[in-house]
């Protein structure tokens, strides 16, 4: 079981920079499931979709892995033999609490692809060769002056065929449809039981760490880093995946 995410729930009198800690390792479920509109959609999805492109005895990565949902879903569906799951993140509370739903996952479910997990920054690590990339709403918190050298190293490490699930919130260069969206997913929110100080306290709490990019800028930055072609494969309100091939 996990905790309900009441983290915004009571006034404070400083807001810091939402951080990937123990006390949202705790709520993290429950926060992302009633925050993304889509999301076990998604998650399901990127399963399925990895089990058609993952190449036997590959490499499959889940970058910025978080608690592993979308490894426990690609674990279930890819059936190509060899294949070795590794799921990487940054956040120490992540990685313990990963490995924790990972182990119980083995009990439970035969026949799994194998997966290790790994605490590590996505922007240093070196890439083996791999058939199946998956960035599951982490690219936007990657510091923007950093994002196409990374995706440039995923494309080099993805073997021929190989593919990059990505996904992430969306902005919107025109003012009207980003207050649209915006205001959308506020009332996603509003309807998933958050109040109107939980969505104003949490906004504040993020907008200077997760920086999302245009639908264009995500499309101009895969061509650049060498993708031959990307396309939306999901959307929901203000936030996306796609899929992109080498």
């Amino acid at each position: 079981m996990t905790d309900s995410d009441t983290l915004f729930a009571a006034p404070l009198a400083r807001i810091s920079d939402f951080a990937f800690d123990h006390e949202v390792v705790r709520v993290f479920p429950d926060m992302i499931k009633r925050s993304v509109p889509g999301y076990p959609t998604i998650i399901e999805t990127i399963g399925l979709i990895a089990g058609q492109y993952a190449k036997p005895d590959s490499v499959i990565y889940d970058l910025g892995c978080s608690l592993g949902a979308a490894t426990q879903s690609m674990r279930r569906h890819v059936r190509a033999s060899g294949c070795q799951i590794l799921a990487i993140d940054n956040s120490a509370p992540m990685i313990e609490r990963c490995e924790e739903y990972l182990q119980a996952q083995n009990s439970m479910v035969e026949e799994l692809t194998p997966a290790d997990v790994i605490q590590a920054d996505i922007t240093q690590l070196a890439l083996q060769s791999c058939s199946v990339v998956v960035l599951n709403f982490t690219l936007q918190f990657v510091a923007p002056a950093l994002r196409l050298a990374l995706l440039k190293r995923i494309y080099d490490a993805l073997l021929p065929g190989g593919l990059l699930i990505l996904s992430e919130k969306l902005a919107f260069a025109d003012t009207h449809t980003q207050l649209t969206m915006e205001a959308m997913h506020h009332v996603f929110k509003r309807a998933n039981g958050y109040s109107e100080l939980e969505i104003a306290q949490k906004r504040s709490a993020i907008e200077k760490v997760m920086l999302p990019d245009t639908l264009e800028t995500h499309r101009d930055r895969l061509t650049s880093a060498g993708f031959d072609h990307s396309h939306i494969w999901f959307q929901s309100l203000n936030f996306c995946s796609m899929m992109a091939y080498k």
